[in-house]
């Protein structure tokens, strides 16, 4: 049986429940006029007819399709109103919304993967930018020891939206500075000089491209850069020696900037 109230009416509860709408917007919508209930008991309470219901039942239909409550006024009360025009906007909006998430589902799948495993490049793709003595494993590496850490969160967020060619620049731009830091150590020039300096500082805006360096944290890879094998190997393959020059550059860039090279910790 249904919901009916002494006038035949169905109370705004009994409208609420039936057609899934809150109490809230069928008194806004009567307050606005867009669904006015017809009767009123005699202490006054709002009743809905039949016809009352259908009207909701339309507007409830519109606006799941995403139609405005002035759109759907316009629907229903105008005669002149173009309603499958109106129908045809809303689609071309819902298609517009529906490209975008599509797009936002494709750009978190790239984040999250981004964070997975760091460079979202194949292994082919790997050795073509960064050079055959690159070791594709070292990605997935370099997760496992710094996965958890706000730096490789920044890393994945660059790398995420980074392409192949993006990441040749990048690779370029390293190989660059290792030529000048090669040279400069041909060239004599010695750790706290100007130049040697200089090549510090650049070296922190190269590795920007990877996560913001800080001078502490700076001091640490030197460390690394001398004492790790893997990593003294590709420096002394630039040019022997390299690796101990390049910490020593970086060690006295770091004191002379009140930083113990030998105690500074990554922060």
């Amino acid at each position: 049986m249904p919901d009916t109230t002494d006038a035949d009416g169905l109370t705004v509860g009994q409208v609420s429940s039936r057609l899934a709408v809150t109490v809230r917007a069928l008194h806004h919508w009567d307050e606005i006029g867009l669904a006015r209930p017809s009767l009123r008991t005699a202490a006054g309470y709002r009743l809905y007819t039949a016809a009352d219901l259908e009207r909701l039942h339309r507007i409830v239909v519109y606006r799941e399709l995403g139609l405005g409550l002035d759109g759907i006024r316009a629907v229903l009360d105008d005669p002149a109103a173009d309603v499958t025009g109106a129908l045809r906007a809303q689609r071309a909006q819902v298609g517009a919304r529906i490209d975008r998430l599509r797009q936002l589902g494709a750009g978190l799948d790239r984040m999250i993967d981004a964070h997975e495993r760091g460079l979202l490049l194949t292994a082919e793709e790997q050795s073509a930018i960064f050079g055959p003595e690159w070791n594709p494993d070292w990605p997935a590496r370099a997760r496992e020891r710094y996965g958890g850490t706000p730096q490789w969160q920044q890393y994945a967020e660059r790398s995420a939206s980074r392409t192949p060619e993006e990441w040749q620049t990048v690779a370029d731009t390293v190989a660059g500075f290792e030529r000048a830091l090669a040279q400069a150590m041909d060239a004599g020039v010695a750790p706290g000089d100007p130049e040697a300096n200089a090549l510090v500082e650049r070296h922190r805006e190269v590795f920007a491209a990877y996560f913001p360096l800080t001078r502490q944290m700076q001091a640490c890879l030197g460390r690394m850069f001398e004492s790790d094998p893997g990593f003294a190997a590709h420096y002394d393959g630039v040019r022997t020696g390299l690796a101990s020059y390049f910490r020593q550059i970086i060690d006295a860039s770091a004191r002379a900037h009140g930083i113990d090279p030998d105690t500074a910790t990554w922060q």
